[in-house]
């Protein structure tokens, strides 16, 4: 059945087209949880709107870091935190492979250029965590830098935290067979081919490593002052509003009080890391 062009006309509101739908046994419950997602979506954008004018007039300094497997869907996540923020206060940092020079340099160099000044909001799509997992499971340090890593980033993050940046990390969490599946799609769609890599097909293959040095990442960098944020995101867009939940939840801004209901985030999706923590990409 679908909705006949008397239907659509009488319609004047959403509820007389589900009503509609209702009656006459039109199927419709993925455009309702799309429509439901859209609303969702348009208010905790305001909401960030609305926190990124309270860093800026408060001179705070945030980064927000997003970490994950391939496909897990933090660059979608990133473009709708991003969307209708001031560019002015607020940027994305993407950082390609280091060149011959950034590789004779201390390892955070590059990063540091990129933390937030006073007043911006800085969204890191992968960090200085690269060293953490993708680096050691495709062989792009050695043991030794490797090691080195592990052992300093608590105390550049606590560095960090005396200076008063405001660090987030979420760790996007996808199972293995999601992964597969956004893979596949992202091959058969021309618009995402470019988002593909020879780095993404071994995703599959080395998926025990990854998970070996995941682990061993969340139980040497999870502090109380830098903790990790794990987002289940085999729904993608569920995740999306959730990590935005949590953001906001942190930040005792000015407009707060009056959504806090609409700020708190699901514990069936974000959970901070803890070794009993029953995760989806293990």
């Amino acid at each position: 059945m679908k909705f006949t062009t008397e239907d659509l006309a009488s319609a004047k509101t959403r509820k007389d087209l589900i009503a509609i739908a209702d009656k006459n046994d039109i199927k419709i419950d993925n455009v309702v949880r799309n429509l439901r997602y859209e609303l969702e979506l348009s208010k905790l954008q305001s909401e960030l709107v609305n926190l990124q004018q309270w860093i800026t007039e408060n001179h705070l300094r945030v980064a927000v870091l997003f970490e994950g497997r391939d496909a897990a869907g933090k660059g979608g996540s990133i473009k709708r935190f991003m969307e209708h923020l001031n560019p002015r206060s607020s940027r994305v940092v993407a950082l390609s492979k280091p060149t011959d020079n950034e590789r004779g340099q201390w390892y955070f160099r590059r990063y540091i250029k990129e933390l937030p000044n006073p007043g911006e909001i800085v969204f890191f799509d992968r960090s200085w965590y690269n060293r953490a997992v993708v680096e050691p499971v495709m062989g792009f340090c050695s043991k030794k830098e490797y090691n080195q890593f592990m052992v300093q980033v608590p105390e550049f993050e606590h560095m960090l935290y005396e200076d008063g940046v405001i660090i987030i990390k979420f760790w996007f969490s996808i199972s293995k067979e999601v992964q597969i599946k956004r893979f596949n799609a992202r091959l058969q769609n021309p618009l995402k081919q470019w988002k593909f890599s020879p780095v993404d097909k071994m995703g599959q293959a080395l998926w025990d490593d990854y998970t070996f040095y995941k682990e061993q990442m969340f139980t040497k960098t999870h502090t109380d002052f830098s903790p990790w944020i794990i987002v289940k995101t085999n729904d993608k867009k569920t995740a999306r509003l959730e990590s935005m939940r949590y953001l906001l939840s942190k930040f005792d801004y000015t407009k707060r009080k009056k959504i806090s209901s609409l700020i708190q985030p699901d514990p069936n999706i974000i959970v901070r890391y803890y070794r009993n923590a029953k995760q989806i990409d293990i």
